[in-house]
């Protein structure tokens, strides 16, 4: 492999790493619909590891710059609070073709979403509660409803709701 290619694959691998973690750290601290928005803008106004490698940069930046331009002037509704964004879990990045594309649809489905209800109390959701998603049944609850905490939560790789703990038991 010559020198050139490996650098150029060098480099489409860090920017892969670089969007994963830049959007893991977007939906792990919670980000609202206009911070996504924000970070992907960020994102893209800035010129990729590989086009720096290739030495696209400069065609790349004013192209980037209009693009942005004209996403900025669209109107921003407003965003309601979901529990889907303060999961733990880090949802997939889509590749950079199609980001725009995974904005428009994640609008339509948060608009699609009706009221969240607990699992354990069936009260709907509220903004500045903490809530999880069991990994298994995915079914939402509020925090204090099944005594877990925020910070307890980050230490959880998979969170299993009492229903689903206590199945587990009983096939035993």
């Amino acid at each position: 492999m010559h020198e050139k290619d490996w650098l150029a694959l060098v480099a489409v691998h860090s920017d892969a790493w670089l969007l994963s973690v830049a959007f893991y750290f977007g939906a792990r601290f919670g980000f609202d619909k206009a911070d996504r928005r924000r970070l992907f803008n960020m994102v893209n106004d800035l010129p990729t590891i590989f086009e720096v490698v290739s030495g696209n940069v400069k065609k790349q930046v004013k192209e980037r710059s209009n693009v942005s331009n004209n996403s900025s002037a669209k109107s921003h509704s407003k965003s309601k609070s979901h529990p889907e964004r303060q999961a733990k879990q880090a949802k997939t990045v889509p590749q950079p073709k199609e980001e725009e594309e995974g904005l428009e649809e994640e609008e339509e489905d948060e608009e699609d979403a009706g009221e969240t209800l607990c699992g354990a109390c069936g009260e709907s959701y509220t903004s500045g509660e903490f809530w999880i998603c069991c990994d298994i049944c995915e079914i939402w609850f509020h925090g204090k409803c099944v005594k877990i905490t925020a910070a307890r939560a980050e230490h959880i790789k998979q969170y299993k709701c009492p229903t689903c703990t206590s199945n587990k038991r009983s096939r035993a």
